[in-house]
């Protein structure tokens, strides 16, 4: 059989299962990361465990999220962070080092190992070669515990690129192509690998841009191979000795191949409020712009952030515009003072923002009222810059400069600028990451509780909460921004802004009512890791979904923590629930593998079934309360 490269490294990790497409496997987990919005209840079920240390190659802990310190919950959330780290044997970046993403390529990503992260946007890795995947924090304690990570086998989608990058073009416009394609669903339970003559150009931060959006198709991972672009890369880095060559064989077996003409490829904008509706910038073309924020994740390396400067520089940022830099690591940050660009991004008028994930998570800087936010980040769904109101547009660095520059969306390939080259080599300072010392004290703070448990399954009779439509994004489900984030620690308190943006009533009603069920449309749970959308609603006592379709990451959350996704057999079904009909689950108690349960809708007097793709293992997760009831009993 020729082999994917995907298909290669899964297979060296492989501990169970046979790697079918669909059935399900379980494979051996090199490295964790965690940031601080999902680390500290990561950490807390780690410690549930009760194990001596990490059983991983390297784990880290980054802090990147929460870090203004406007109260002393996030102060609280990291030093709780640094102790536990140190306590189990977990490296830990402190706040300032920079975004987890960016540092971990940096400093720790190695091709051909496994990688999971309790953040969606941990397959940024797979621009050096790595199969590395976002999970939720309960995955991650377990992986860190030196449990295997499970999951379906992927299709494997071979994204074939062909021709070379015109002026103005860059790798930001290659995943927005791909998510034109595909779609923000279209990506679920696939791995996606990009090949051709047209990777040879592109750097590993550019195809870095590429991985981390692939999150955004809902795909399980993305990857490129690791060849001589990757080898320099790490010898800049100077990690020369992490270097191994990776491919696929030739004429691999694909399940699904697409193919792009770089050649071709025109600048391209994400439109409000989803990364899949796509335009061409040169049809938006004299939009007002009245805000541009750069960085993020997605693009904040440093050939991305000199090629703005070298837009910027000698010029002034528009009277009407507020734009805002993130670096995204201490690394970039400290080569653009030496390079000088520092200064040419300063005198245009930008505002240089701390190393951190900032506005792309709702950290500040949300637009005024009805604004139009170009970002180079990775998401705009509706509300996640924290103003309702505002239009987000996904734009490339190079559109976010220039049209920064003239005060209305702009294409740059109509602009002469020059595009940053990588640098001779980069500057290393590992100073702000913290080797563990296996200290046993850790302290926590008031604000960190206990972690809610769920009772073992029983009956499931219980009234609608509410209904939702397709795509219910995490965001939707338990907001970010500096209101909510800091409380990511507690549970009971951080569970009264669920659906907060959706309906206000929610949080009220599921008190009222005790135990509730939630109906939604396509793609339920699509968006980040956060198994606060999962914890938050088992707190409210929600005992079941009934989606048409749901998100890889939200799903095993979900499971995780006991709450069942059910699938509508017949997605006419939906239309026949309104909000608090009493739905009853028939001998739910007694789900089984591969049968469908029927519901009896007691309000509408009514009957309809529902589907599951539940196996064994979560099965017994289901019946046990969650995962780390089961993980307990075994104890």
């Amino acid at each position: 059989m020729k082999k994917s490269l995907a298909y290669k490294i899964l297979e060296k990790h492989l501990v169970e299962g046979e790697m079918i497409k669909g059935q399900p496997i379980k494979i051996k987990i090199d490295n964790t990361l965690t940031q601080d919005a999902t680390g500290t209840m990561a950490y807390l079920q780690l410690e549930a465990m009760h194990i001596d240390k990490v059983k991983t190659k390297r784990s880290v802990s980054y802090i990147d999220h929460n870090t203004l310190q406007s109260g002393f919950m996030n102060a609280d959330d990291h030093k709780y962070l640094q102790t536990v780290a140190s306590k189990y044997g977990i490296y830990y970046s402190k706040c300032g080092n920079g975004i987890c993403h960016q540092v971990q390529l940096e400093r720790f990503d190695i091709p051909g190992e496994t990688l999971l992260g309790s953040d969606s946007h941990t397959p940024t890795g797979g621009g050096v070669g790595m199969i590395a995947m976002g999970a939720g924090g309960l995955d991650v304690a377990c992986a860190m515990a030196g449990m295997p990570f499970s999951l379906n086998m992927p299709a494997i989608v071979n994204v074939k690129l062909h021709g070379n990058l015109k002026h103005g073009v860059s790798a930001k416009d290659i995943i927005l192509k791909v998510l034109s394609i595909m779609s923000v669903k279209g990506g679920v339970g696939k791995i996606i690998e990009y090949s051709g003559d047209g990777i040879k150009n592109l750097s590993v931060p550019e195809r870095s841009t590429i991985c981390n959006m692939g999150a955004e198709l809902g795909a399980t991972t993305s990857l490129f191979p690791s060849d001589e672009v990757t080898k320099e890369f790490l010898e800049k880095q100077h990690r020369a000795q992490d270097f191994i060559p990776l491919a696929a064989d030739d004429d691999a077996i694909y399940d699904e191949t697409i193919e792009i003409n770089l050649d071709e490829l025109e600048v391209l904008a994400a439109c409000p409020h989803s990364p899949d509706n796509v335009k061409k910038v040169k049809e938006l073309e004299n939009i007002k712009v009245d805000q541009v924020c750069i960085g993020s994740c997605t693009n904040s390396s440093f050939t991305d952030i000199v090629t703005v400067a070298n837009i910027l520089r000698g010029k002034h940022v528009h009277p009407d515009v507020s734009l805002t830099i993130s670096c995204g690591s201490k690394q970039v940050l400290n080569m653009l003072a030496k390079c000088g660009a520092l200064s040419d991004l300063i005198s245009s008028g930008a505002r240089i923002l701390e190393c951190t994930c900032g506005p792309c998570i709702g950290m500040g800087q949300s637009p005024k009222t009805d604004a139009v936010s170009l970002r180079t980040f990775n998401r705009n769904f509706y509300g996640r810059s924290q103003t309702l109101s505002a239009n987000v547009y996904l734009i490339s660095c190079e559109t976010a400069a220039l049209s920064a520059l003239n005060g209305y969306i702009s294409d740059p390939s109509t602009y002469e600028f020059e595009k940053a080259a990588m640098p001779d080599e980069y500057l290393i300072d590992d100073s702000m990451i913290l080797a563990p010392k296996f200290d046993d004290e850790v302290i926590k703070g008031p604000n960190i509780k206990d972690i809610p448990v769920k009772e073992p399954l029983d009956v499931i009779d219980a009234k609608v909460m509410i209904k939702l439509e397709d795509n219910i994004t995490t965001d939707h489900i338990v907001p970010g921004g500096n209101k909510v984030l800091p409380y990511r620690s507690n549970i009971e308190k951080i569970s009264e802004f669920c659906f907060s943006q959706v309906d206000a009533q929610f949080h009220d009603r599921c008190l009222a009512n005790g135990k509730g069920v939630i109906i939604a449309k396509e793609n339920y749970g699509q968006g980040s890791s956060r198994e606060h959308a999962a914890l938050a609603p088992m707190y409210l006592g929600i005992q079941a979904i009934v989606a048409k379709s749901y998100a890889r990451i939200h799903k095993q959350n979900l499971i995780n923590n006991g709450i069942i996704p059910f699938v509508f057999v017949d997605e006419k079904d939906y239309d026949d629930i309104d909000l608090l009909d009493e739905l009853e689950f028939v001998d739910v108690k007694n789900i089984k593998e591969g049968v469908n349960v029927k519901v009896i809708n007691h309000t509408k007097n009514k009957e309809f079934e529902v589907s599951h793709d539940l196996n064994e293992q979560q099965i017994k997760m289901i019946r046990s309360g969650g995962l780390l009831n089961m993980i307990k009993a075994s104890i």
